[in-house]
């Protein structure tokens, strides 16, 4: 049987963390960012854990990690 093939663009999107684990970067940072405090841009600097309801999916698109 062949290798199963990774999905670069969710390779691109997900690190696997220690414990398994994936982390993301967070929405709604990229533009229109003059009417969001200081506070709310900061915040979204920082990574986000992929939700449980996703978990499944994001491992099937990254078999190997």
């Amino acid at each position: 049987m062949g290798k199963m093939k990774t999905r670069r663009s969710a390779a691109k999107r997900f690190r696997t963390t220690g414990t398994g684990k994936f982390k993301r970067h967070k929405a709604y940072k990229s533009h229109i960012l003059g009417k969001k405090s200081a506070k709310r841009k900061r915040k979204l600097r920082k990574p986000g854990l992929v939700d449980k309801a996703d978990l499944d999916r994001v491992r099937k698109m990254l078999p190997y990690s």
